[in-house]
């Protein structure tokens, strides 16, 4: 349900955002007689757009970090929150892998998926990821029926876009769960997102933002 939902978006509406500040306020149907003010609707609508992602990236960096502030408050809080430079950004164009690999990137990507409306996508792979380094037979088994709740089963709360053959296989093996339960509907759903979302991603404003080299440096950035 969310992925199909996710296909059709096309990269020029990135958000919901861009949606409402292109559609709404200052940039009606008759405004394009005069190419000025379009211009700085332009302006101020990237500035919004580029302010929107910082917000969700800093939410999202900083739920996903909260057990590692406890372990190590001085040595990990200001990291966390480092934009990456433009050269570790196109890193992240070479592969799929180099993108979920790195914190930013892939709070990034959550971000972005978040605002196609296909979040669920993301969630469920990390989930599968927990999944597969769980030792404990109790533990595997419980979360393997939290995940089949959560992302699988009909009606459910963030429900994944499998095949109807993958659910009833996953149903079955979650009774005696083991690490692969899941293995089929991850590797499907991670191909759809490196197909789909992924490519949609590098074109979205906010990571043509980040490829860029910054106009004030790092240092001046901090202060």
């Amino acid at each position: 349900a969310g992925a199909a939902q996710c296909a059709p978006v096309r990269s020029a509406m990135q958000s919901s955002l861009f949606l409402a500040v292109r559609h709404g306020g200052r940039m009606e149907r008759g405004s394009r007689r005069r190419s000025e003010p379009e211009e700085a609707d332009k302006g101020r609508m990237k500035r919004t757009i580029i302010k929107d992602w910082k917000t969700r990236l800093s939410y999202f960096l900083q739920n996903s970090s909260n057990s590692n502030k406890r372990k190590s408050k001085k040595a990990g809080k200001h990291r966390n929150y480092f934009r990456p430079s433009p050269e570790e950004a196109q890193l992240w164009s070479e592969a799929f892998d180099e993108l979920l690999a790195n914190k930013y990137g892939l709070a990034a990507f959550r971000a972005f998926l978040k605002s196609e409306f296909c979040e669920e996508n993301i969630e469920f792979w990390l989930a599968c990821e927990d999944f597969k380094k769980t030792k404990s037979p109790q533990k595997l088994t419980s979360k393997a029926k939290k995940i089949y709740n959560d992302f699988i089963e009909k009606e459910a709360p963030k429900e994944i876009n499998i095949d109807f053959q993958t659910k009833n296989l996953i149903a079955q093996n979650i009774q005696e769960a083991t690490h692969s339960c899941f293995s089929a509907a991850q590797k499907r759903v991670y191909s759809l997102m490196e197909n789909n979302s992924y490519p949609r991603f590098l074109e979205s404003e906010f990571y043509q933002e980040l490829c860029k080299k910054a106009p004030i440096s790092r240092a001046a950035q901090a202060t």
